[in-house]
Formats: structure tokens, sequence, C-alpha cells
């Protein structure tokens, strides 16, 4: 069964949340290195709270509608696109708990989220192709 408007509305939950989610990985890393200013944190600190989290929980709710209505559940594509998504979500937490420990100036965040910006860049290239080409 099609359900283009459920689609439609999970395509932009997931466009709001990659870009905020590649924003804070972006934030994060240049905080390692020292180099942005407490206040860009605690701007994007209010922007994931009020845009990027809702965004999340959008495409999460569209998503598993859409796969639901689709019968997509046990399709090998849709879990190793449900394992990526896992994976962003978690390296969202872990971010959003590195921001705000540096809004707070509380601390600097853990020496692993210095390469997330690649690797978000990567899962959500590898997500795209598997929910277009859904090759297997």
């Amino acid at each position: 069964m099609e359900q283009p408007w459920l689609k439609a509305l999970h395509v932009a939950a997931v466009l709001l949340f990659a870009g905020g989610l590649l924003a804070q990985s972006l934030a994060v890393a240049a905080a390692l290195r020292d180099s942005v200013s407490p206040g860009v944190l605690v701007r994007l600190r209010q922007w994931d709270q009020r845009v990027t989290v809702p965004a999340l929980l959008s495409a999460w709710a569209f998503g598993i509608a859409t796969a639901l209505g689709e019968g997509w559940f046990g399709a090998g594509w849709l879990s190793a696109k449900l394992l990526l998504v896992v994976a962003l979500t978690g390296l969202h937490g872990l971010q959003a708990g590195a921001l705000r420990r540096l809004a707070l100036e509380a601390g600097r965040p853990p020496r692993g989220l210095g390469r997330a910006p690649v690797a978000v860049v990567l899962s959500l290239v590898a997500i795209a192709v598997l929910a277009v080409a859904k090759p297997f």
C-alpha cells in the first residue's frame, strides 16, 4: 500500500535530524580543537532540544509506521538500515551529553567523537542507498 504522505513526513524529519546531527558532530569535533565559542555551543544545544530531538522522534515514528504499512519488517535491507539508524541515535545521545558538558563548561568531549562527522556522513549515505535501492 502506498503511503506518500507518511513517507514524505519521514523524509522531512530525517532531513532535519540529519542536519542537526551533522551540525552537532562538527561542533563537538571543533570543540576538541578549542575552535568554537561557548555561545555557539549554547545555541546549538537549544537547536538540538527544539528541532533535532523532535525530528529524531518523528523520523522513528513515521519510519516505523511506513515499514509496518508496507510490510517491510523482516527485509534484510531494512534490518541493515535500522542497525545504522540505531547507531546514529546512540551517537546523537553521546554528542548531546558532550554538548551539554561543553555548554556548561564542565569538561571536554570524549576523544572518540573527533571522527564522528565522517561516520555520520557515511552512515547517512548508506541509509539512503539501502532505503532507495532495497538491495536485499
